[in-house]
């Protein structure tokens, strides 16, 4: 399995923040399948980053298509060579 960055920038109207709710239900739902590996959204850009799991770019944006936000998006998708982070150390050891 690889991993995709997508960075999607967004543009809001009147209708954007009704479909936040779903929307942030169909995110949880990939969180919870390990598709989604991290979710980060800065509203002064208006600029959202998606970690995701799977075999292909074209993968990745059929996960994409399906979010209630999708008509708001412009975005690309990158496939990471490398990606780490604390989660992904062993915990450091703490003697009783």
């Amino acid at each position: 399995m690889k991993k995709f960055q997508a960075i999607i920038h967004f543009e809001m109207d009147d209708a954007f923040m009704g479909l936040v709710p779903p929307h942030r239900t169909y995110i949880n739902y990939l969180i919870n399948k390990n598709i989604v590996d991290s979710y980060a959204v800065s509203m002064e850009s208006q600029t959202v980053w998606i970690t995701i799991n799977a075999e292909t770019k074209t993968e990745v944006d059929q996960y994409l298509v399906k979010s209630p936000l999708y008509k708001y998006w412009t975005y690309v998708i990158e496939e990471l060579f490398v990606y780490d982070g604390q989660l992904f150390r062993m915990p450091s050891l703490q003697m009783n």
